[in-house]
């Protein structure tokens, strides 16, 4: 069973195999999540992600790239659904989870540092981004052993910690 950990702090920061990444489609770096992880692991990232998206990633799909300057090994890189844009489909977030841990699997990660898919600028409903990390996390068959759900503000942190779901 997976042991799943909520952490208040900065993604790029966590010494974990592997972190997720919430990227938009075209996988060419951006904002939020995906712009300080394309900071904080240097040029290596985006060349990879070109080498190995050069028509970029479908939502609810996951693929990897070197992590670069990084402390993680492999940056797991998501396109989660744009709520705020009309995308609203839960069964896209549900996959992205699933889809990192199928992808962590296959490069033999063990730990994997999350983030709120789709929950930042795509506005996802926070209670229903953590309830579907959690529910998803916990449900998948993956031979990963440590998740940390990584919560870059205090608010967010406590709404995580505070889910009936993640106890």
């Amino acid at each position: 069973m997976v042991r799943l950990i909520a952490v208040h702090g900065d993604i790029t920061a966590q010494q974990v195999d592997a972190i997720v990444n919430a990227a938009n489609s075209a996988m060419r770096g951006g904002g939020g999540v995906d712009g300080a992880i394309h900071r904080a692991g240097g040029p290596a990232v985006l060349e990879d992600c070109i080498a190995r998206f050069p028509d970029g990633l479908a939502t609810g799909e996951a693929g990897w790239t070197t992590a670069g300057d990084l402390p993680s090994r492999w940056v797991i890189h998501t396109v989660g659904p744009n709520h705020a844009a009309g995308q609203r489909d839960r069964s896209l977030l549900v996959s992205c989870y699933r889809r990192c841990l199928d992808v962590a699997d296959a490069l033999g990660a063990r730990s994997v540092a999350f983030p709120l898919v789709s929950a930042g600028i795509y506005g996802w409903p926070k209670d229903d981004a953590i309830a579907a990390a959690v529910e998803t996390i916990r449900a998948a068959p993956t031979r990963v052993e440590e998740v940390r759900l990584v919560a870059f503000d205090e608010a967010t942190f406590a709404q995580v910690e505070q889910s009936s779901n993640f106890n």
